[in-house]
């Protein structure tokens, strides 16, 4: 397709790449990623979608799901979130890298352009159909000497390491034995890591005995196929508010059914936030010093019958105890006529412990708020790693990893 209107695919590409830096959500910055994006076609990747379309700063699906209510099963990253995971990723000239997720193939050619002739770059994927795309595509874009092989990611491809690098470009519950195995020490792995309900795009560094993160960096990907550690159900009868929690967590829904019908109680804090400024922070905040946190998403139909308004719909952190649950929320503060829109922090409880656990929430809230931009140390070490090896933090075990979450 990639028909267009009149500009050309260069002053597009231009284009995106400004916006991406004059938005600078994540703060990140890189000269080489930038010339990468800059010279690298994403357009010939999507020989599907218009060329307006291939240069918005929005993911593009190239392999729907046959479940209407499902997730898509693949598809072309934002491209915001490309730039800052490869520039979390800093990708040397002759490195060895190795991607999970191979998609539409502009990813890896990106890769292929960051570690240059001297350079190795393997991609893969489970799903045999994507594979065979992202070789055609790959091929037209004259990256032939790119790898793409064919195999569950959590595997890697030990014939083709070790690698210096590594990044994930779906969404993992786990970090894989075979990746510790794979990746060389002093070397980085970039994944989209799953705890507590949130994702974050996570840069690790390999040292002998574990990976220790220096960014951590908000994103959302479809998850990894075969890693079903997250555990959700609804929690009332409308079948309009589900939970969302990990396999380690003592939370049954079915005990939270009476709690949304009873009375509710409302904690405020004195935290503010502008209309544009972030509170992605609270939730980290929560998942490094509260077991019980967990995500609430809430339909429409939920708050039109009278359920309190969480701060985020559609994700928002909670608190879940026995028979009771507290949720982050917002309002907007009353000012002046003309001044900008404030809005106030707090929780709303419901259930026996609703206050208290309400209270939990806003505690964070206010140590959030002095350190707004502060990024937890996430740390992950084999699965039999016993405790007295573990730095001192909030502890998540996994099958393959234990996490270290600190602030």
């Amino acid at each position: 397709m990639n028909t267009t209107t009149g500009a050309s695919s260069e002053h597009l590409r231009n284009r995106l790449v400004d916006a991406i830096l004059n938005e600078d959500v994540s703060g990140l910055r890189d000269a080489r990623v930038e010339t990468a994006m800059r010279t690298v076609p994403r357009h010939t990747f999507l020989p599907d979608a218009t060329i307006e379309e291939a240069y918005a700063n929005k993911s593009v699906t190239i392999k729907e799901n046959p479940d209407e209510d499902a997730l898509p099963l693949s598809c072309a990253s934002q491209p915001d979130v490309v730039h800052f995971m490869l520039v979390q990723l800093a990708v040397r000239e002759g490195d060895n890298v190795f991607e999970i997720g191979a998609g539409t193939g502009y990813n890896a050619a990106l890769l292929k352009h960051l570690a240059g002739p001297s350079g190795q770059v393997t991609t893969c994927d489970i799903a045999p159909d994507v594979t065979a795309y992202a070789r055609r595509m790959l091929d037209a874009n004259r990256c032939d000497d790119v790898r793409v092989v064919t195999r569950d990611g959590a595997l890697g491809a030990p014939e083709f390491g070790p690698y210096d690098r590594m990044i994930a470009a779906v969404g993992m519950w786990d970090l894989p034995g075979a990746w510790w195995d794979q990746l060389a020490v002093g070397g980085r792995l970039v994944v989209p890591l799953r705890w507590r309900g949130l994702s974050r795009a996570v840069a690790f560094r390999r040292e002998a005995n574990r990976m220790r993160s220096d960014s951590v960096k908000m994103c959302g990907f479809l998850p990894v196929i075969g890693q079903d550690g997250e555990r959700n159900g609804y929690i009332d009868d409308n079948r309009l508010v589900r939970l969302y929690w990990d396999e380690d967590q003592p939370i049954a829904p079915e005990l939270l059914r009476d709690a949304l019908t009873q009375e509710k109680t409302v904690v405020w804090t004195d935290v503010t936030v502008g209309p544009s400024e972030s509170f992605d922070g609270v939730w980290l905040r929560l998942s490094a010093t509260e077991r019980a946190t967990c995500r609430i998403t809430v339909k429409p139909e939920a708050m039109e019958a009278g359920l309190h308004r969480p701060a985020s719909p559609a994700l928002s952190p909670a608190l879940v105890e026995g028979d009771s649950i507290a949720y982050f929320t917002v309002e907007r503060t009353a000012e002046d006529p003309g001044a900008e829109p404030r809005f106030r922090l707090g929780a709303v409880g419901y259930g026996p412990a609703g206050v208290e656990l309400a209270e939990r929430v806003c505690a964070q809230i206010r140590a959030w708020s002095p350190a707004r931009t502060a990024e937890p140390v996430v740390t992950a070490y084999p699965a039999d790693t016993p405790d007295n090896d573990l730095a001192d933090g909030a502890v998540i075990d996994r099958p393959s990893v234990r996490l270290v979450i600190v602030y």
